[in-house]
């Protein structure tokens, strides 16, 4: 499995959530393959749109939805866990994009 996280540049902990998602992750029998962080707010352009997604289908740029998808054929993934919550279109929309579900970590948790 993917795990990826969409954060603001003001949220410094990122790295800590990240952390804490794979451990749950782990902790429930997952493998963990890789990990991906988009960040926003990073340069002075990005900075008015912070708080925004940079897609409203995908949640990520087009460029960091490219590489998960490699990296997700490349290690034969079954599952990217998105950190943040996904709409039901975004799941739809990147799990076509991806060849495999698309879900929210909240919604594991949850199941579990």
């Amino acid at each position: 499995m993917l795990v990826v996280g969409y954060f603001s540049a003001k949220e410094k902990d990122f790295v800590a959530r990240m952390d804490a998602a794979a451990a749950e992750l782990a902790a429930r029998g997952a493998r963990v393959v890789g990990r991906f962080v988009q960040r926003r707010g990073v340069s002075a352009g990005g900075v008015r749109k912070m708080a925004s997604p940079y897609s409203s289908r995908t949640v990520l740029g087009s460029g960091k939805v490219r590489e998960v998808a490699a990296a997700r054929e490349a290690t034969a993934a079954d599952v990217v866990v998105f950190v943040r919550d996904l709409t039901e279109f975004q799941q739809h929309a990147l799990a076509e994009i991806l060849g495999c579900p698309a879900v929210s970590l909240s919604g594991i948790l949850v199941a579990d």
